[in-house]
């Protein structure tokens, strides 16, 4: 078992909670998971050890949301996803965390940008964007930081808010994309031995609190209005990236 103190098991199952949250109600919800587990576990230990966390959050979302994902956004980004995992599988050999969250922080800050120009200028009438580049770029994206960091929450963001899903949707394919993305990078993590014998013991230890999570994020996402869930998801997608950045 990893060794944590008092607070370091408060940081831990606080970090449980937030990402049951994110999963199954508010995307972006747990922003500051990865660098609250960085506080508390090594930093590339904590990696491992949040996967498995995602992993659980990402059950009990793909379960109450598995008719609400639209499954074409799902199958499209997934192929380059992949592509992006690999990508980032070699990256984590060659590139540090330090280098690749200002890259992630900027990218994202510049497509929110241009997302929120897209809106003002043309309102309800912004086109929703069909070029394969757009899908392609943000999907290999995806794939890259996840691996790397599990920081494509907020690229996901950007994606699906360009496809103007309504909420439940929208939490509801980003479930199950992130079901399917994150168990693809179970053998890529276990190589890497950030996955270990340790970390799973750990993780089945904060699975009451994912529990407890993922139930407030069901009762958080039906009692927000859609433009108060669009505008937070934003909000918290900016937030990330910011922090990213510093």
């Amino acid at each position: 078992m990893l060794e944590l103190d008092l607070v370091g098991w408060i940081v831990v199952a606080l970090c449980a909670i937030m990402t049951g949250i994110s999963k199954t109600g508010i995307p972006g919800f747990g922003i500051l998971v990865v660098p609250l587990m960085a506080m508390v576990i090594p930093a590339r230990s904590s990696t491992g050890v949040l996967l498995g966390i995602l992993i659980l959050g990402d059950l009990f979302a793909a379960a109450y949301h598995r008719h609400n994902a639209k499954w074409p956004h799902v199958l499209k980004l997934l192929p380059v996803a992949f592509a992006g995992i690999v990508a980032g599988y070699f990256g984590m050999k060659v590139v540090s965390d330090q280098q690749l969250k200002p890259i992630i922080g900027g990218i994202v800050l510049l497509m929110l940008g241009v997302n929120y120009w897209r809106t003002i200028t043309k309102g309800k009438d912004a086109p929703i964007p069909t070029q394969w580049w757009f899908a392609a770029g943000l999907g290999f994206l995806a794939g890259v930081t996840t691996m790397m960091a599990n920081a494509a929450g907020p690229i996901m963001i950007i994606y699906l808010l360009a496809m103007r899903l309504p909420k439940v949707e929208f939490v509801g394919t980003s479930a199950w994309f992130f079901f399917v993305i994150n168990w693809l990078k179970v053998p890529f993590s276990l190589s890497l031995q950030v996955m270990t014998k340790e970390s799973v013991e750990l993780n089945l230890l904060m699975l009451p609190f994912v529990v407890v999570g993922s139930v407030a994020g069901i009762f958080f996402l039906k009692r927000i209005p859609q433009k108060v869930f669009t505008t937070v998801v934003q909000i918290l997608a900016a937030a990330a990236a910011i922090k990213l950045l510093f």
